[in-house]
């Protein structure tokens, strides 16, 4: 328990200390760059949940775009129809977004590698198309979509508040929320499950885990991150269409997933920064690069290509899993005195926690029990269930 609780503090002292950075962030730049920075903390919901799905689940998915427009569209309902309040329409959409996770993970479950992307991906194709149908366009408002009545910021802020401060404020929350959430779910026994699913499906099986139901309750919770992203997008663009949930959008969370760092939630973080701010400074340099205008228009999509390509080559597990590994370097450099100390150093007393990629173990993956009970490895440290089972004790 004092392991358990010291974790809790530690994520609660971060989420603390992100929501003090966002306020202070927020309030020293422009419109604009807030309207930005709510950009990046919904898609920040949207990526944190396809890495449990994706990097720690071991499942493709390719459809996330088209769970955030349930989300999108349910927030936009509930607030035409009923006039929920903000914080219930939000809850409604990761709510019902979960339920449609339901229905998507119990075939996923069946359904692997390519099989499994196809599936996700002809989701992602075909569900925001449904607001065309002849008989659902009264609904759903058709290729216009539905608007939200922007949030009203409370009078004690002023009446000059800027309403794009008010939107980063919201997204913002929903994503410390949402990251200090999957911290403690994934830091727990769900998360060493998932790995060990994902690591050895066979093994995992032998050890009396049900991998199915493992993917179907990861595809929830992904699920509901991505219901949540899109109800904050539906109330910082006030409006729910189909235009802004196209494929490339599942596309480029899948980028954000690998780029940031498989497995991580602070990759999660990464990846979003990266899809918001990238294209907009690679607009910046195109035009005011004084080139003709056919030139200028595709220099954007041609330097956001090769930023992505420049970080994946630089660092193969990502940005965190690359930052990771210089201050691995960094702190090989110091002292053994000093180094125990170092942040991630292994201070004693303080547990060792999942931070790392997808691929690194944890200290409490010793919980999985052997397959063989108590069943070592063969004599050359390989082969067999008993090896697998030690492989996940490790």
């Amino acid at each position: 328990m004092g392991a358990l609780r010291l974790t809790l503090v530690r994520h609660l002292a971060g989420a603390a200390a992100g929501l003090v950075a966002l306020y202070v962030l927020t309030t020293s730049v422009g419109p604009y760059r807030d309207l930005q920075i709510a950009q990046a903390a919904y898609l920040t919901c949207a990526v944190a949940g396809l890495t449990v799905l994706t990097g720690l689940g071991g499942q493709i998915s390719l459809g996330h775009g088209a769970f955030m427009a349930v989300g999108a569209y349910t927030a936009a309902l509930v607030s035409a129809h009923w006039g929920w309040p903000l914080a219930a329409m939000l809850a409604a959409a990761a709510v019902v977004t979960a339920l449609a996770g339901v229905l998507v993970g119990a075939v996923a479950a069946r359904l692997q590698g390519p099989y499994l992307a196809g599936a996700t991906l002809a989701f992602a194709v075909g569900l925001p198309g449904l607001a065309n149908y002849s008989h659902l366009t009264g609904l759903l408002g058709g290729q216009n979509g539905l608007t939200v009545t922007p949030p009203v910021p409370p009078a004690a802020l002023g009446e000059t508040f800027p309403l794009e401060r008010w939107q980063a404020w919201i997204a913002c929350l929903g994503a410390v929320v949402t990251l200090f959430l999957l911290a403690n779910l994934t830091g727990g026994r769900f998360g060493r499950t998932l790995r060990a699913g994902r690591d050895d499906e066979i093994a995992a099986a032998l050890c009396g885990l049900r991998v199915a139901r493992l993917r179907i309750a990861a595809t929830v919770v992904s699920a509901a991150c991505a219901g949540l992203a899109g109800g904050l997008l539906a109330v910082v663009a006030t409006l729910a269409a189909p235009g802004a949930f196209p494929l490339t959008l599942s596309l480029q969370l899948i980028a954000a997933v690998i780029i940031g760092g498989l497995g991580t939630l602070p990759g999660a973080v990464w990846g979003a920064l990266i899809l918001v701010f990238v294209p907009s400074w690679a607009s910046d340099a195109a035009s005011s690069s004084g080139l003709s205008h056919d030139v200028a228009s595709n220099l954007p999509l041609a330097i956001y290509g090769l930023v992505l390509i420049a970080v994946t080559l630089a660092f193969p597990r990502g940005l965190q899993g690359g930052l990771r590994g210089i201050g691995g370097a960094a702190r090989r450099r110091l002292p053994p005195s000093v180094r125990r100390f170092a942040p991630g150093g292994g201070a004693p007393g303080v547990p060792a926690t999942h931070r790392g990629g997808a691929d690194e173990p944890t200290t409490d993956q010793a919980s999985v029990p052997d397959p063989e009970g108590a069943g070592g490895r063969d004599d050359d440290g390989g082969g067999g269930a008993g090896g697998r089972g030690e492989r996940l004790r490790r």
